[in-house]
């Protein structure tokens, strides 16, 4: 009996098609893509035409969600990768050659700071690291060979304010590429390329997903040349976003604006109950305490974010106990969830430091950063009072 090769299971189903459309974005996990024929291979690689082939080079989740974000920056043509150090990657690798050099904010993500300490410089590419707070400091790292400036706006884990126009200046007079780390800021407070930037990075797993289940990053570029070179390193690196993680992401975009505000209430008023507090250093870009609240004021206004760092006194142990009476919050070594996290950064994100390099960014034992979610505020008062009260006995 000859079998009917139209009965076979092992074929492809078309996609039934209608005149109605999902309302919520289809996930696509497709490795592949057919076409009709190489002509239309052609007119996709060689003439722009619109169209997949092959997920490590694009698809359609991932091109939802840029699209997204690049509305939110006030971008075009942004890439969507694997992670936030996949967007670092895609920028020091598809920019940067042997010979050239790079200057970053001596406050940056730890595995940044790993990046530009042990990873570059064994690539040939030379690195020095200064404090963006100090726009001179940033001059007198310059060099004949500089390419390009990594900063945060607001740093990671002690929240120090960039001087961000007067080194934008400087990028602009001496022809140097400025890339501006955008996850603590968000573009609900900040766009950078509104201010100078020529490439703006995300961690796109932390607010703007916001709900710590997809992992990814984001890499915009204002000169099309430059976003062809990101481009064409993502697909060469394999530097590829999942489509469910991208899916996840564009649904968690939905209520970004929702969470970042309510979050961002909440920060200003933990972070004022806990500088009320006996035995207790607080760091809010808000408060007018702040080493640059008034740099911040003027580049933020009043979106001073969800992030607040704050310092006890004590060793391991009183730490240890902070955490153990906090168990409400989640200790963790992210940020930007809907509910509220706790970081001990000398133990997560800064751990790859010595104790003395961290002294000198002021990060010690005793320093914790906490990412704001959208509790009520009262139950997050008391929670850390609490912790604190445990941590100083």
């Amino acid at each position: 009996m000859r079998r009917d090769p139209k009965s076979t299971t092992v074929r492809r189903t078309p996609w039934p098609e209608g005149a109605e459309r999902a309302l919520g974005t289809p996930l696509q996990p497709s490795v592949v893509y057919t076409a009709a024929d190489p002509d239309a291979l052609d007119r996709i690689y060689d003439d722009g035409a619109p169209g997949f082939t092959y997920a490590r080079e694009a698809h359609p989740n991932a091109e939802v969600l840029a699209a997204k974000i690049d509305r939110l920056e006030g971008a075009e043509g942004g890439i969507v990768l694997g992670s936030g150090m996949a967007a670092a990657t895609a920028v020091m690798m598809g920019l940067l050659k042997a010979g050239d050099h790079v200057i970053g904010a001596d406050q940056l993500y730890g595995r940044s700071l790993r990046m530009l300490a042990e990873d570059l410089p064994r690539l040939g590419i030379a690195t020095t690291l200064a404090d963006a707070c100090d726009a001179s400091a940033i001059e007198a790292a310059i060099r004949s060979e500089t390419r390009l400036i990594l900063i945060e706006i607001v740093s990671n884990p002690t929240l120090r304010v960039a001087d961000l126009e007067r080194i934008a200046a400087l990028c602009r007079e001496r022809d140097i590429l400025l890339a501006v780390d955008n996850t603590f800021t968000t573009p609900r407070a900040i766009r950078p390329f509104e201010h100078g930037a020529d490439l703006v990075i995300h961690s796109v797993t932390k607010l703007l997903a916001g709900h710590s289940d997809a992992t990814l990053g984001y890499v915009a570029a204002r000169d099309p040349e430059l976003r062809e070179r990101l481009r064409v390193t993502a697909i060469t690196l394999g530097l590829t976003a999942s489509p469910f993680d991208c899916w996840l992401a564009e649904r968690g975009l939905f209520t970004f604006e929702l969470r970042y505000d309510r979050a961002e209430e909440n920060a200003a008023a933990l972070a004022a109950h806990l500088a009320g507090l006996e035995g207790v250093q607080v760091l809010y870009p808000g408060r007018s305490d702040h080493p640059q609240h008034d740099r911040a004021a003027a580049l933020l206004g009043t979106r001073f974010g969800n992030m607040v760092t704050f310092q006890i006194e004590g060793e391991r142990d009183a730490a240890n106990a902070l955490v153990r009476a906090a168990g409400q919050i989640g200790f963790a070594p992210t940020l930007g969830d809907v509910s509220t996290t706790l970081s001990h950064p000398a133990t997560s994100s800064h751990r790859a430091l010595t104790p003395e390099a961290r002294a000198a960014l002021g990060i010690t034992e005793g320093t914790f950063r906490v990412s704001v979610g959208v509790e009520p505020v009262e139950t997050l008062c008391a929670e850390f009072e609490a912790a604190i009260r445990a941590a100083q006995a």
